[in-house]
């Protein structure tokens, strides 16, 4: 198992969301709200203002799938969130021992 993360931003959600939902094994997200700013050497902040007001509203997503299609879902994050300017967001993927999915028993 793999837990996928991404960071992007907010207007992208709702075309991030068809698209893999889209996807046949999809396992479906957790998304948080969050903010964030990018690394100082990446933006020119004009004045102090800029540096002290510089938090971004992001979404966080987190996605427990299998590992054969981590990759394919990382890949569709980016082909739908990027737009090529600084902020885009960030996706990274990690290892996952052991998880469970939480379900209603059906038996009695």
């Amino acid at each position: 198992m793999m837990e996928v993360k991404a960071v992007v931003r907010p207007n992208k959600l709702s075309a991030l969301r068809v698209a893999l939902l889209e996807m046949p094994e999809f396992p479906g997200m957790t998304v948080s709200k969050v903010e964030g700013c990018s690394a100082p050497s990446k933006v020119n902040k004009a004045n102090i203002k800029d540096e002290l007001t510089d938090y971004s509203a992001k979404v966080r997503l987190e996605i427990i799938c299998n590992a054969e299609i981590a990759g394919a879902i990382m890949e569709k994050i980016v082909s739908v969130c990027q737009t090529g300017q600084i902020g885009d967001g960030v996706v990274w993927c990690t290892p996952v021992p052991k998880a469970f999915f939480i379900a209603k028993s059906t038996g009695s």
